[in-house]
């Protein structure tokens, strides 16, 4: 029996709506795709999957052993076989011709159910599509697609049911009919309770056809991650001071930014959009505007992520509350227009804005894990060092700056910030 897993691959594709049905089993909408028939789906591109290290020789040799597919007893298939038992007891006691008549027409049924089941389960590749993104809170849709390889014979009844590294196995596309050459898509929705990464180690594809008496099921290995970004609630942040509107601090030299760096003469090459012409009216030479540049300045969010050595079950929670907090505020600030600088006391670094987003944070902030206080003995008090370093620089080249400028100096958003809030230099 050749059944194939592929990998994941990138895109949230068209959303499927998922229905619920009998025994917990997800049969979503399918679709089959004609213009891919007579042509197997693209191999996944094998540098995507993370380097998996050779498998030792006992693991190896138990694998060999196990069975290539497995048989599991329906309800139906027990009360089929009690009375399959039961006429052959009978017809042996007895030696009524009728009676193995019987018999043999009910063992011919199970004959036929495992090769129609076993014909139904060959050359069928699943590929599974994740998301761009997921977030804790959030439903998302994963796509499954099963591609028939067999040029005649159809498959019917096949489940497809997602597993996961240390999770239960819930999630299940249920496919009535798979044509010969064709493939059918189905997606399940899946709302994540945690962050963290997301391990998909393979599929398991069982069928009840034809008669519903025996499941017959394999697994395959497909392996996919997916990042559970931390979950992201509405925070309102104080309003800007005057001089951060009127760009106070925005003002460091020549650029192409909004505000006015000066007035000049104009020369030849200049461009003419940029003639001041309340000034040019006056006088009879054409007076140019420079701009200013812009250098906003980041917003520098400071997390501890180290453990104390005293730290009891409380900690966790705690710690998964402030990942959220800071997740919050990180892009309520990039939604406003800010760089964010994320910083944790153990040394790691992200930074996020509104040209690149605030996936590299999220991405940060999901993948974060607390340290123990005795491997990082020194990092509260080089972190914090480097922190204040940092705004000392910034304070003093803000002030030296508003010196030389007309431009109303901005006051400090120290004040407006909660603690462990920063801001420093771009």
């Amino acid at each position: 029996m050749d059944v194939e897993g592929g990998a994941q691959e990138g895109g949230t594709g068209k959303a499927l709506t998922a229905t619920s049905a009998r025994g917990g089993r997800q049969e979503p909408l399918t679709r089959t795709r004609p213009a891919e028939a007579r042509r197997p789906p693209p191999a996944p591109p094998r540098h995507s999957l993370p380097a998996r290290p050779p498998r030792p020789l006992w693991e190896r040799f138990l694998r060999a052993l196990r069975p290539p597919r497995k048989l599991k007893f329906t309800r139906e298939g027990k009360y089929y076989l009690g009375i399959t038992l039961g006429v052959g007891f009978a017809a042996i006691n007895t030696g009524n011709n009728l009676l193995y008549l019987l018999l043999g027409m009910l063992l011919s049924l199970i004959v036929v159910s495992g090769v129609m089941s076993d014909l139904s389960l060959r050359h069928l590749t699943v590929t599974r599509r994740l998301p761009a993104r997921a977030q804790v809170g959030r439903p998302h849709l994963v796509e499954i697609e099963v591609y028939n390889h067999k040029g005649r014979i159809p498959s019917y009844a096949i489940e497809v049911e997602d597993l996961r590294a240390g999770q239960p196995a819930d999630k299940r596309c249920f496919f009535l009919k798979i044509s010969p050459a064709s493939a059918q898509v189905a997606a399940y929705r899946r709302t994540p309770g945690r962050r963290g990464r997301d391990r998909h180690t393979g599929f398991r594809i069982a069928t009840r056809f034809p008669f519903g008496l025996f499941e017959k099921s394999r697994e395959v290995e497909a392996e996919g991650d997916l990042i559970i970004y931390p979950a992201v609630d509405t925070v309102r942040l104080p309003t800007e001071d005057m001089g951060r509107r009127e760009g106070g601090s925005s003002l460091s030299g020549r650029g192409g930014g909004d505000e006015t760096y000066g007035l000049r003469p104009m020369r030849d090459g200049d461009d003419p959009r940029d003639i001041y012409w309340k000034k040019s009216t006056v006088s009879d030479q054409l007076v140019l505007r420079e701009r200013a540049r812009e250098t906003r300045p980041d917003v520098q969010i400071v997390i501890d992520n180290v453990r104390p050595k005293d730290a009891g079950d409380s900690f966790a929670p705690g710690f998964e509350k402030r990942i959220r907090e800071v997740a919050s505020r990180a892009v309520a600030h990039i939604k406003r227009g800010d760089g964010v600088m994320l910083a944790t006391t153990g040394g790691e670094r992200a930074r996020g804005d509104k040209s690149i987003g605030s996936d590299p944070i999220l991405r940060f902030l999901a993948l974060l894990e607390p340290l123990d206080e005795g491997l990082a003995p020194d990092a509260r008090g080089m972190h914090a060092a480097r922190v204040s370093h940092a705004a000392h620089a910034a304070h003093a080249a803000h002030a030296a700056h508003a010196s030389t400028t007309r431009a109303p100096a901005a006051s400090s958003e120290h004040a407006n910030e909660p603690p462990r809030t920063t801001r420093g230099a771009s």
